[in-house]
């Protein structure tokens, strides 16, 4: 098959999921059996590595002006596109490896530094994608992180010509535009027309527009996704009902994905939610792309290991072994919803006191990078760090805070439930401190969790949350999430391995949209409650008590996840669409 180009913001660093993808499409046989070139595309950083570090720790700099390296046979060529545009160009390799399979890929890798841009020609990509496409970008020009991205579109094409990507007119080379991001660099090729053997992909990892409103209104998905369908049931759309968009640079992009050949939603969700940006996408062809789920298979024995360090480490903090060990492994923003873990841990810590049976809840999540480990181990020594924080850097931000704020008050309150907030990326001794067992690694919390927690108000798919389903965790999402219709679809029905909390669910639901907007937190508050005390008491009765029932969920997430691997995404979803967007001419509107 043809090169297929992943344009990104996650080239060399893994972000959130798209760095998941990126590693689950580079290390799938299936995948790599038919598109055996990849290419990753993505601006330049300052705060990147120098020299032979550019391209990560398993990269291999082939071309660089920023260091003097040219180890390229084209770098004559590539020094005409710098001096053309007025950028700098990193080119080289990056090692994706699968430890569970040993599966290895190298794509190629380049980086364009564009904070010189030549002001004339940015001028004229600017005004092609007015005149093509409707993108006003002088309103956005003051939002750099518009501008890099619409920079990087021009010589970014330049350098896939100058490396053969787009030499045959029967296998054209596919641009895969993850999100707002690579939208650009996809309409630059569009502008090529015919002649430039590119076709084009949308890979929807969310929808912009959507992901801001259901965040912004105290109503949150509740509100959202029943205003949606509603209105779509009437023939409105998002402007329609929420008001003009277009001072949203997202927005702006997203709109334009109407131009490429095809769109991936990593959800079903998403589906409706590309439908209600406007009329215009009521034929575009956009299809369900799931994402992957890591499928390991684990023991009891190994499961039983894991687990009994998050025991261990628990009681290192706390003074005591829970019975049931739970987690949240996640980014600290408002879509993950996270206040809806203590919800349900406020209706479950009474059955658990029922019962005499303890839990522990290790919420690792933060929204700063990593904390140095000279500092964590300060921290763990003069304030018991992550027991107990302090607010201000080097210990809690803002965000991280307000969320501690509620962790404090469920602790104070529960007795037989606690919560650790770990707010630091790793889950390592070198990284969390010394109280954590000297052999722990980050796969411990994913093999040894018994409930994954992950009930976000927005999530068009959600890999972190379903991730543990691979080694008998019970996850906890919620119905907005993406995953859900792919456990659900692999499980061909329910499963006791997954429970699936809807917060959408009103008790009467109104024919009218005006009631439905005026949703707000106190509706929210009531849906809330009642939905989190059901969980509490699915998981009351789900969670495995003895080796044999432990087993079972053993057995039937293995399963699962063999259904929703990497390879069956390739093989069911990316690769299909691939190919029809090379049989696909691009969309004339």
């Amino acid at each position: 098959m043809q090169t297929v180009v992943h344009v990104t913001h996650e080239a060399i660093q893994k972000i959130g999921g798209i760095g998941a993808v990126l590693e689950g499409l580079f290390t799938s046989r299936v995948y790599l059996d038919l598109v055996p070139r990849n290419i990753l595309v993505g601006p330049f950083w300052p705060t990147d590595a120098v020299g032979e570090g550019r391209l990560g720790p398993a990269g291999d700099v082939l071309y660089s002006s920023l260091d003097s390296l040219y180890r390229s046979p084209l770098a004559a060529r590539f020094r005409e596109i710098e001096q053309q545009f007025g950028v700098g160009i990193v080119y080289g390799r990056r090692k994706f490896t699968d430890k569970a399979t040993g599966v290895t890929s190298t794509p190629e890798v380049l980086l364009i530094d564009v904070s010189n841009f030549d002001k004339a020609k940015l001028a004229i990509f600017k005004f092609d994608l007015y005149k093509q496409f409707g993108i006003e970008s002088a309103r956005y020009e003051n939002v750099y992180d518009y501008e890099q991205y619409v920079r990087l579109g021009p010589p970014a094409i330049a350098c896939l010509h100058a490396l053969g990507a787009a030499t045959s007119k029967n296998e054209p080379c596919v641009i895969l535009a993850h999100e707002y991001m690579g939208m650009p660099t996809a309409l630059a090729a569009r502008l090529e027309g015919d002649r430039g053997h590119f076709r084009t992909v949308f890979y929807a990892h969310e929808v912009a527009t959507m992901r801001r409103i259901v965040e912004g209104h105290a109503g949150h998905d509740t509100m959202f996704y029943n205003v949606m369908r509603r209105a779509l049931d009437q023939g409105r759309y998002v402007e329609d009902v929420f008001g003009d968009q277009n001072g949203y640079y997202k927005h702006a992009l997203v709109k334009a994905t109407r131009f490429c050949d095809e769109i991936f939603c990593v959800g079903g969700q998403m589906l409706q939610e590309m439908k209600f940006l406007g009329p215009e996408f009521a034929n575009v062809d956009a299809r369900i792309a799931y994402n992957g789920v890591p499928c390991w298979k684990v023991s009891t024995e190994e499961k039983t290991d894991s687990r009994q360090k998050l025991r261990a480490y628990c009681k290192a903090l706390i003074r005591y072994e829970p019975d049931h060990v739970f987690t949240h492994v996640t980014r600290l923003v408002p879509s993950k919803g996270m206040w809806r873990d203590l919800r349900v841990l406020e209706h479950l810590e009474p059955m658990l006191r029922q019962r005499n049976e303890t839990a522990v809840l290790f919420a690792l999540s933060t929204e700063v990078p990593g904390r140095r480990p000279d500092d964590i181990l300060r921290m763990e020594q003069w304030h018991k760090w992550p027991v107990a924080h302090r607010e201000g850097l080097p210990d809690l931000s803002g965000g991280e805070a307000a969320y501690y704020a509620g962790v404090q008050e469920f602790n104070a309150c529960a007795r037989n439930i606690k919560i650790v907030f770990i707010n630091q990326f790793g889950f390592e001794q070198r990284l969390c401190g010394k109280r954590m067992p000297a052999d722990m690694e980050f796969m411990d919390i994913r093999k040894g969790s018994d409930v994954e927690f992950g009930q976000s108000i927005y999530e068009p798919f959600g890999i972190a949350q379903v991730e543990p389903i691979s080694f008998g965790g019970i996850c906890v999402f919620s119905s907005v999430c993406g995953c859900a219709g792919f456990v659900q679809k692999a499980a061909d029905g329910p499963t006791p391995n997954a429970i699936i909390a809807d917060y959408t669910g009103l008790p009467e639901p109104s024919p009218r949209l005006e009631p439905l907007l005026l949703i707000a937190q106190p509706q929210r508050d009531a849906i809330e409650n009642e939905v989190a005390e059901k969980v509490a008491r699915t998981l009351m009765e789900r969670l495995p008590r003895t080796t044999a029932e432990q087993e079972q969920f053993i057995e039937r997430g293995h399963v699962l996840a063999q259904k929703m691997s990497w390879d069956v995404v390739a093989r069911d979803y990316v690769l299909p669409g691939i190919r029809r967007a090379c049989l696909r001419k691009n969309l004339q509107q």
